[in-house]
């Protein structure tokens, strides 16, 4: 086996993170790419309209609207003859660990209708916001679509995946010397500023849905709707003499599920059921049939539960005992803006791991989760961050209270340090991958036995 130094593993998984992100311009792409690497490693499908046999020691996953992931892998110690009795402390019973991450970033979405005619018989596309992005960010760089289009197939309507890395369109600054307060960052209106440029007057009305079914290998009338959004192929980077930085679009939060997926595929746990959630729909509020609001993460543990023989009683008792990573990125200090953040309870580039709180629950970390999560790193020699908006700025939220709202458990919610937040091309520290797969490694590999919210004991 060939060992790698240090700066030489931090490169290697910052490239293959690279590779991860050029796999998933969309959420559809994400959902496919985390797929096919839970089948590389030889988990087993079950799809929810399906009957669900899980036995200890199996590998699973299952998908919903093609846009969220969830695997689980059981621990052979698990006894369905002694339900509650195994690896037990203190008559605890079973549990789950959880890691989740979403797999959506800011874009815009091509409506329906998508041409819009122009000035000169320029041809703009109609485009509508998904989520807070940067707008100033997506100007005058050439870009393409990813998404799903569901065509008809025989006597099938079926999902496709697209992805056009053909530049194909383009959203363009208005000239400094048009609007001289343009220089700064502009007010913009995203239904006239921000429709990119589709011809010049080449193509006319009904060029996008031929492109579309060209791309899907289908004739053109048998495209019948789409999920397409922007995307930038510019591809990423690794940059600074020293290779710091790792600069790409969808770093929040694709770092993380990257990470938490390459930490769950590595563990190894044969005393509690350990799952990997990746939701659709964050960026928009998470209230959806496949976000992390809806009932998917309940369903799927309700159904390993009733797989492995066991009743509702158990799956109460367990969800007790059971505890949840919730793993979306953090604000790193900004070099200019330091004034922004809290004195004290921040966060830079390549200093890992970050645990973030908030009084007002926005985050679902308190003082047992984040006792619990600090424990096991602190075993582990694994550094770590913390993070607390300043007093006066209520900052974002993320999937962790949203996800608990049907599945009540300790959470905790962490995320690796990046700058430019929901800018199309975002940046991270090089190092910061790495220490995110080893401290979700080391709390999938610990055993986290919970007494409700009274005491806790980590096992190794």
């Amino acid at each position: 086996m060939v060992l790698l130094s240090l700066t030489e593993e931090y490169l290697a998984v910052s490239h293959d993170l690279l590779a991860f992100i050029d796999e998933s311009p969309s959420m559809f792409h994400t959902a496919n790419a985390i797929r096919n690497r839970l089948e590389e490693a030889g988990f087993v499908y079950l799809s929810e309209g399906a009957t669900w046999n899980v036995s200890p020691g199996g590998c699973y996953f299952t998908v919903r609207n093609n846009s969220s992931v969830i695997a689980w892998k059981v621990g052979e110690k698990f006894n369905t003859d002694a339900p509650c009795r195994r690896a037990t402390y203190q008559g605890a019973p079973y549990h789950f660990q959880i890691a989740a991450a979403h797999g959506d970033s800011p874009s815009y979405k091509v409506k329906a209708v998508p041409e819009v005619q122009s000035a000169q018989k320029m041809l703009r596309l109609s485009v509508e916001a998904y989520g807070g992005m940067i707008d100033h960010t997506w100007f005058d760089r050439p870009l393409g679509l990813a998404g799903r289009v569901l065509v008809r197939s025989g006597a099938r309507i079926e999902s496709r995946l697209i992805n056009i890395t053909r530049d194909v369109a383009l959203i363009p600054s208005l000239a400094i010397h048009l609007d001289h307060a343009s220089g700064l960052t502009p007010e913009l209106n995203r239904s006239v500023d921000l429709m990119p440029l589709f011809s010049a007057g080449e193509l006319s009305e009904g060029s996008f849905k031929r492109m579309v079914a060209k791309e899907a290998g289908v004739n053109e009338e048998d495209v019948l709707s789409w999920d397409l959004f922007l995307a930038d192929h510019t591809g990423g980077r690794i940059w600074g003499i020293q290779d710091e930085f790792v600069s790409a679009g969808h770093l929040d939060d694709l770092q993380a599920a990257y990470a938490a997926l390459r930490a769950f595929l590595a563990s190894d746990n044969d005393a509690d059921i350990s799952v990997y959630a990746c939701f659709d729909n964050e960026e928009v509020g998470s209230n959806t049939k496949q976000g992390a609001l809806s009932t998917f993460l309940r369903d799927t543990l309700s159904r390993i539960n009733g797989a492995l023989g066991l009743g509702e009683e158990d799956l109460h008792r367990a969800l007790s005992a059971s505890m949840l990573v919730s793993c979306d990125n953090a604000h790193a200090v900004h070099p200019a803006h330091p004034e922004k953040y809290d004195t004290v309870n921040q966060c830079v580039l390549n200093g890992g791991i970050v645990i973030k709180e908030a009084a007002r629950q926005s985050y679902c970390t308190d003082a047992f989760s984040r006792a619990a999560f600090e424990e096991i790193l602190s075993t582990n020699g694994i550094p770590y961050q913390v993070f607390a908006n300043r007093s006066d700025m209520p900052g974002g939220s993320t999937l962790g209270n949203l996800s608990n709202m049907h599945v009540s458990i300790h959470g905790v919610d962490v995320g690796l340090p990046q700058l430019a937040m929901h800018s199309v091309f975002e940046t991270t520290g090089s190092h910061d991958t790495v220490l995110g797969i080893r401290a979700l490694l080391a709390f999938y590999n610990a055993d986290v036995v919970i007494s409700e919210a009274d005491a806790f004991e980590v096992r190794q």
